[in-house]
């Protein structure tokens, strides 16, 4: 029966905004707005690690990399969620793209949480252990860290994919969501949760409590050690790029983790997909952003490449 009932499931339906309608035009223009920042910030800065000689560093490495992770990340949900705030309805997903998109999503988010983690060890190993740096941080040690992240990722998304749709569901279910999400498309199935909510429970803490645990502790120590260097300029400039490696650590696990650990019962719809809305569209946004204002080297590459591209 279980077989039967999952076979027969040809789409789901996702809600998007589309209860909301008085919202559904001023958001698809400002979530469109904040697409088009991510795709040329986050390629601006993938062109800038790359072909300036100034920014090939370990830092700019995981940069580099962070800022492909988030472009992805974006297009896996916008394009379908703009197509979505322009429809009235709720629309068909098929059960092919839906777990096309949750596996792309996990891959990608997982991914997120691990390099996040290698870039704050990289900041403690470059101020708290200088003089080890380059033995902690090497090239091979980079490549192993990005590797292992995207590794992480998908075996994280094969489990939960494969525990998840394997699932049975009711007849055309209408997922409360923009996106199928992992929480919102296991609510919808008919019997045998327990095994999936395990799995997702324990990823939540291997994959956002852990690495946030791991990430403040870095820092932590890397405030001591500012507090403790001697130059106020020195002090100034290490502040400034930590402040903003924080901020976005912040932003995204701070909205990720009270949307996959608060008590489900009693949760608002409308609240978990304004939250969804932050760490999938607004900060990839502001990584680009954070990262150019705040940091002078970033912007320096930025201005020779102009000067470069203008004659004078």
């Amino acid at each position: 029966m279980a077989e039967e009932n999952h076979t027969s499931v040809p789409e789901f339906f996702l809600l998007g905004f589309s209860d909301l309608r008085a919202l559904q035009g001023p958001l698809f223009w400002v979530v469109l707005l904040v697409y088009l920042v991510t795709l040329l910030g986050n390629s601006l800065i993938i062109l800038l690690t790359q072909a300036s000689p100034a920014l090939h560093s370990p830092m700019y490495f995981f940069l580099r990399h962070f800022s492909v992770i988030e472009l992805l990340y974006t297009s896996d949900i916008v394009p379908r969620t703009l197509t979505d705030l322009a429809s009235p309805h709720p629309r068909a997903i098929s059960f092919q793209s839906c777990v096309a998109q949750m596996y792309v999503f996990i891959v990608l988010g997982i991914s997120e949480c691990c390099l996040l983690t290698a870039m704050a060890y990289d900041r403690y190993a470059a101020i708290c252990q200088p003089l080890h740096y380059s033995t902690l941080i090497s090239q091979r040690a980079c490549v192993a860290m990005v590797g292992m992240s995207w590794l992480m990722g998908i075996i994280t998304a094969t489990t939960h994919s494969s525990l998840i749709f394997t699932l049975p569901f009711p007849s055309h279910p209408i997922i409360p969501h923009f996106l199928c999400d992992i929480l919102p498309v296991l609510r919808l199935a008919s019997a045998g949760k327990h095994r999936s909510e395990i799995s997702v429970m324990t990823a939540t803490v291997v994959f956002i409590l852990v690495p946030f645990s791991l990430i403040v502790t870095s820092y932590a120590r890397i405030l001591g050690a500012i507090l403790a260097m001697a130059s106020t300029r020195s002090r100034h400039k290490v502040f400034s790029t930590c402040s903003s490696h924080l901020l976005v650590v912040s932003l995204f696990f701070g909205t990720a983790s009270i949307t996959y650990i608060r008590p489900q019962a009693g949760s608002s719809v409308t609240i978990d997909r304004i939250l969804s809305l932050f760490y999938t569209v607004i900060t990839p946004m502001l990584n680009p952003i954070i990262y150019t204002l705040r940091n002078k080297e970033v912007a320096g590459a930025l201005q020779y490449m102009i000067k470069k591209q203008v004659p004078s």
